[in-house]
């Protein structure tokens, strides 16, 4: 049976993993139902088409092999008794898909089969259904669930993966005549590493954030979702400039205020540190599996009153962040897993786990979706919320999709910490209103 090695932020997204917070992301998507038994038919869809795609078959299982590079590590391998019925789920009809959904983000994946589900939730009105993809951060990636998600869904066209390029198996020594380069390429890391290293200690003097951001872990998990026109946030950027991200981040900043102001907590003096993760891996390119992350770390400045200088203030905090690149800064700490040998991943999960929230203080994520609709059993998709894992000690996280000239907010909330996220929820909406008024749109 072949295996295939975790790569290190894999490695270390499978062992920062406890009971309370689970690593898994998400995807809750929306379907226009043709008929009342639609979500019946999802799901036995969703169960035959599993069976033929090699990457829902992967395991994960510990790597002890004595004296090697690999001790301590773990790898994914072919469960040769993989079974898409123990995957794939059918529950009741509900109202409610995000209230279910919640609910079902609390539990953690099973660590001794292949680390995916896929929950098919029928609608009560019976002209609508929804799915929601769940898979281990140590998996797959945003791009790698996407491509998982889309192989049982109905055929479309997407790129042709690049080939893979075979690694040697590691030794006990590095091979002599790479020497001189592998000596150059440390220093090289070491001065990356340092730089790190260096920022993240800055980013965590003076800190300006709110305790509705943080929290116990409780494990209980609360989902929303927010749909906004993507015409809209065109408007705002071309009246001022920047991106579609830096828009869509300036409204997460605006919201937090408006619902901090809201619940009493205040928003005077609040400038909370989002992660932006930063794929590094190339569009077209599916391999190598692991996940190929780095991040941009701005303040997001809530305690501004202006709608407008916050939306400049994150244009040019995301501008300096793409000027310094991917790989320096405190956002890049998760680059420094490559440096942790496999044993210390494991030893250390339970301590990184503790520490995410010396780093940031809210996540908010942004994940590809393709162009062209999305169907199950020719229904055809008419949300995609994606729900990104909650790190320890945040109470919070947000994602974003753009999808068929929408944007879609998903949030993720510890549920005790959180009771109010539909309130949140809402203001995003109301910000972005806020926004196009300021802007004259």
């Amino acid at each position: 049976m072949t295996s295939d090695l975790l790569a290190p932020l894999d490695l270390a997204f499978w062992n920062i993993e406890s009971d309370r917070n689970p690593m898994h992301l998400g995807a809750l998507g929306v379907f226009s139902a043709h008929s009342p038994t639609a979500g019946a038919h999802a799901a036995d869809l969703l169960a035959a088409r599993a069976a033929g795609v090699p990457g829902l078959r992967m395991r994960i299982r510990d790597v002890w092999q004595p004296l090697s590079l690999r001790f301590g590590s773990a790898a994914r391998e072919a469960d040769p008794d993989f079974d898409p019925l123990h995957h794939i789920r059918l529950h009741a009809p509900t109202t409610d898909f995000h209230e279910v959904a919640g609910r079902l983000m609390e539990r953690p994946l099973e660590r001794d089969r292949p680390p995916w589900e896929a929950h098919v939730l029928p609608g009560e009105d019976g002209v609508s259904f929804a799915v929601l993809f769940k898979f281990h951060h140590a998996l797959a990636d945003g791009l790698r669930a996407l491509t998982l998600a889309a192989a049982v869904l109905d055929p479309m066209d997407l790129p042709t993966p690049r080939p893979r390029r075979e690694e040697p198996e590691p030794g006990l020594l590095p091979d002599v005549r790479k020497l001189p380069g592998l000596v150059r390429g440390a220093l090289s890391d070491v001065g990356r590493a340092l730089d790190i290293g260096a920022s993240v200690a800055v980013s965590t003097l003076a800190t300006q954030s709110s305790a509705a951001l943080t929290a116990e872990p409780t494990g209980t998990r609360r989902t929303a979702g927010v749909v906004i026109d993507l015409d809209d946030v065109h408007r705002i950027r071309k009246s001022e400039g920047g991106t579609v991200n830096d828009v869509l981040i300036a409204v997460v900043a605006g919201a937090l205020r408006r619902w901090l102001d809201e619940r009493g907590d205040g928003s005077e003096g609040v400038a909370p540190r989002a992660l932006i993760p930063v794929s590094r891996r190339r569009p077209r390119t599916a391999q190598p599996q692991g996940n190929r992350l780095s991040g941009y770390l701005i303040r997001l400045p809530v305690d501004d009153p202006d709608p407008l200088s916050r939306l400049g203030t994150v244009r040019t905090a995301m501008n300096r962040n793409k000027d310094a690149g991917p790989n320096r800064g405190a956002g890049a700490v998760a680059l420094l897993a490559d440096h942790v040998p496999a044993l210390a991943h494991r030893l250390g999960g339970p301590l990184v786990s503790q520490a995410a929230r010396l780093w940031f203080d809210i996540l908010v994520t942004s994940v590809p979706l393709p162009g062209i609709g999305l169907k199950l059993g020719g229904n055809p998709v008419t949300e995609v919320y994606p729900l990104a894992p909650l790190a320890c000690g945040q109470a919070l996280a947000v994602a974003v999709s753009t999808y068929r000239g929408h944007v879609h907010y998903g949030l993720v909330a510890d549920a005790e910490a959180v009771p109010d996220l539909d309130r949140f929820a809402a203001a995003l909406t109301a910000e972005v209103e806020t926004l196009i008024t300021a802007c004259g749109s």
